[in-house]
């Protein structure tokens, strides 16, 4: 008996598969991808609009410079550690945290210098805590 060989179809590649994974890839893309603009934070400290607050004759000033050098009620201190501010803003308030402390720094002061001086005020027990700022109209005038 002879039996008629059968052909083996060897001529192309299958597309279905790969059109598959394609439109697949497609749509996690289309769902993963945000199509909005990043934008980047701008800051301009410190300034602020608002009535000025009424200060109180015994308070605890922290001035801040734009190498974040501390003075403490207008006395420069010799180290600019964390331990120094906290020793030196006990000494002058006598040991009182009911005297609110006021932080004035500089626009180009580094950020780390005033949150260290925050850290130390709120260590010490201080609970009133204010810093000053500018307002934006009388800054820009004088400019």
């Amino acid at each position: 008996m002879k039996f008629k060989r059968q052909r083996v179809d060897d001529g192309g590649v299958n597309l279905t598969p790969l059109i598959d994974v394609v439109f697949l890839l497609l749509i996690f893309f289309m769902v993963s991808t945000t199509f909005t603009k990043e934008s980047r934070l701008n800051l301009e400290l410190p300034s602020a609009q608002g009535e000025a607050s009424l200060q109180e004759s015994a308070a605890l000033e922290v001035v801040v410079d734009a190498l974040g050098h501390y003075r403490v009620n207008e006395r420069a201190l010799a180290l600019h550690t964390v331990e120094a501010l906290m020793k030196a803003m006990a000494d002058a308030a006598q040991d009182n945290s009911d005297i609110p402390v006021i932080i004035t720094a500089d626009a180009k002061s580094p950020h780390q210098s005033v949150i260290t001086a925050m850290d130390a005020a709120g260590r010490l027990g201080f609970a009133k805590l204010s810093l000053t700022t500018q307002d934006p109209e009388t800054n820009s005038a004088d400019q």
